[in-house]
């Protein structure tokens, strides 16, 4: 039952739902990503209590409305849209409801097997054949009736006018359109001043219901067939299963997708699945995710239709980088440096494949662009592992309660009363007095970190646990620590505390960027410090350098410089590193090994066959490289590994070079 407060909410996510699948399916011209149009989509589900069997929910609705533009055409066979899952237990969750439709048909003797295929994202066409002649192609429409477009369809250079066989059949396919056609009609476009098309599947959807065929034919579009949805059985013997009716739509001479795989069991699908994620970009085809459909037809019949969808198939999305969600509050968060960033918190969603609850705001200055308040619905995005990012605000569902966000005037965690101010000449706030609890373990968690001096096994647990106790107060304390310090502590054993004072030995000899990278100076990143151990070879070097001496070194600039030499030149920071040197040693910073990549701009992206991340990273500064983390129209190489997400896309899109590590190991020499 549905609960009262929530039919306000399902009443607005009707009318906005509505709202975009014209725009998508009629208009051709979304203004929301299918991921964040399939998140509202299952929030509608959730709170209405509806599936793919509930009839007259706005969820289970097929498709658009036709133009009046075109001929309209009563489909022979009513076109379905499948149901989609997300994640494993989803899909575990499908078979087991299969299995036990099957069982309740009496058809347990006929084994379950399962057609894996590629879900292309393009526009669906059904083609209408007699006696081997194509008489009709029209696209899906509502379900029922769709728009006649046989004047564009037959530009589709691999649509088949005259089939192998002359049988009279329905088959359906997906039109698409290639990412290199689709950069090159936009670019089009743009030089004549028209409106770019968002993406690929609204470009081939924008072509094929043209009404000049000449325009669809200055363009190339794609096709792929999957099903055949009627026959005449005079001209056809009928396929018994799904790979049958793939392999007769090949003989008769249409194009099918190569890469469908017959699978047994629920383990064979989901490598199946996993194994297309990272390849799916390097594709010349759109896919967002695997088609799963029951092998036998006999099976297939049995199970048919819900409302919306066939039960004997399901579309087994890949993990969306957006989502739709509510932002419950909005928290301030103080960092090592005493930075305050405004983070969103939020009601929990799927995406990327993990439950996310925590979304950046990065500033006052983009809570106010994006006009972001308590109570809103957002669209979110997450790419690799970097927190997620608020998009865009759904203003269509905003309560009318929702205030517009302002800063306080004091944070918890900051020193002093907590005052905070704005950053002169930025967007950012920051702790007023920078002496506090929170700040002191603040630094101290990084010190120890991976990014910084990278202290095994030593995180912010045991730092708290330390602190706590006494035992340290300084970075220098850690190194004065022995193993009877520790033995005592809550949780620890012989064992846990030598291994301890071993890790914390380990990194007694430390290269200079780590240094500082650990000591918490306010710009100074990984590569700002390696530019600076490169021009500074000494800590002492660096201490005595004026502003313009550090400003002098390519890449760092004055803001950096002013916050290097305000540090060096406070006496607090002058006594916390006087302590730590004489338990340190510091190793010479390296110099190039090789010119390959002198002055080039890399990014890595994805997991490397052989090499880890900072392994491929430290050899290309060696060989005179920049390290950057986002891919920009300065990147000179980006550096592709598995599942590498859409920094690939990115580089495509700028047209920025991309090496695989073979290419990237070739150029070194190695």
């Amino acid at each position: 039952m549905v609960k009262e407060q929530d039919n306000g909410r399902i009443r607005e996510l009707r009318k906005l739902i509505a709202y975009h699948r014209e725009r998508y399916h009629h208009d051709d011209a979304p203004e929301i990503s299918d991921e964040a149009y399939d998140s509202l989509m299952r929030e509608l589900a959730v709170l209405e209590g509806s599936t793919d069997e509930t009839v007259g929910s706005e969820a289970t609705v097929v498709g658009g409305s036709v133009a009046e533009a075109f001929s309209k055409v009563k489909h022979r066979v009513s076109q379905w849209s499948f149901s989609n899952i997300f994640n494993h237990d989803e899909l575990q969750e499908w078979v087991t409801r299969v299995q036990r439709l099957r069982a309740e048909a009496d058809l347990v003797d006929i084994p379950l097997e399962f057609v894996a295929e590629h879900k292309i994202d393009g526009l669906k066409i059904v083609l209408e054949y007699q006696e081997g002649r194509l008489v009709r192609a029209a696209t899906r429409g509502d379900g029922v009736t769709g728009e006649d477009v046989t004047h564009t369809a037959c530009t589709i250079r691999t649509l088949p006018q005259q089939l192998a066989q002359p049988v009279s059949l329905i088959v359906v396919g997906e039109v698409w359109l290639s990412a290199k056609e689709f950069e090159r009609i936009n670019q089009v476009r743009a030089a004549a001043g028209e409106p770019l098309f968002a993406n690929p599947r609204n470009a081939a959807a924008g072509t094929l219901r043209q009404l000049d065929p000449t325009v669809a034919a200055a363009r190339a579009l794609s096709l792929f067939c999957y099903d055949i949805d009627w026959f005449d059985e005079a001209t056809l013997t009928p396929p018994r299963t799904q790979l049958a009716e793939l392999q007769l739509l090949q003989n008769l001479g249409f194009p099918v997708n190569a890469h469908y795989r017959l699978c047994h069991t629920v383990s064979e699908i989901e490598k199946y699945y996993q194994s297309w994620i990272p390849k799916r970009l390097k594709q010349p085809f759109g896919m967002d995710g695997v088609v799963l459909k029951v092998n036998d037809v006999r099976i297939q019949r049995a199970l048919g239709y819900t409302a919306k969808s066939p039960r004997f198939g399901v579309a087994y999305k890949f993990p969306s980088e957006e989502a739709t969600t509510v932002i419950e509050d909005i928290g301030l968060q103080v960092g090592r440096t005493g930075v305050v960033t405004p983070v969103a918190h939020l009601r929990p969603t799927l995406i990327a494949g993990s439950t996310v609850s925590r979304a950046t705001l990065h500033n006052e200055d983009e809570i106010k662009r994006l006009d972001v308040r308590i109570g809103d619905t957002v669209i979110i995005k997450k790419a690799g592992d970097v927190i997620p990012k608020v998009l865009s605000v759904v203003t269509a569902l905003r309560p009318r309660e929702a205030k517009p966000y302002r800063f306080p005037k004091k944070v918890f965690g900051c020193g002093g009363d907590g005052s905070i101010e704005r950053v002169p000449g930025e967007a950012a706030y920051r702790c007023v007095t920078l002496e506090s609890d929170h700040l002191h373990r603040q630094r101290l968690y990084h010190f120890v970190s991976k990014t910084a001096l990278n202290i095994d096994g030593v995180g912010p647990r045991i730092i708290d646990l330390l602190l706590d106790n006494e035992l340290i107060d300084t970075y220098a304390d850690l190194f004065t620590l022995e193993v009877g310090d520790l033995i005592d502590l809550p949780g620890f054993k012989e064992k846990a505390a030598h291994n301890v004072i071993d890790a914390i030995a380990a990194v007694r000899t430390v290269p200079l960027y780590r240094l500082l990278i650990a000591l918490s100076i306010d710009d100074v990143g990984e590569e700002t410090a390696r530019l600076l151990a490169e021009r500074f070879p000494t800590i002492a070097t660096l201490q005595v350098a004026d502003p313009e001496k550090i400003a002098a070194v390519y890449g760092v600039g004055e803001v950096v410089a002013a916050s290097v030499h305000a540090w060096f030149a406070d006496q607090r920071h002058q006594a916390e590193l006087n302590a730590l040197l004489p338990y340190i040693t510091i190793e010479k910073t390296s110099t190039h090994t090789s010119n390959a990549f002198m002055g080039k701009t890399l990014v890595f992206t994805g997991t490397l066959p052989t090499l880890t991340r900072d392994e491929a990273k430290d050899m290309a500064r060696a060989a005179g490289a920049s390290i950057s983390g986002s891919v920009s129209a300065k990147t000179d190489f980006v550096v592709l590994g598995e599942n590498a997400g859409t920094k690939a896309a990115r580089a495509k899109e700028l047209g920025v070079a991309v090496l695989s590590e073979a290419d990237f190991l070739k150029r070194l020499g190695r």
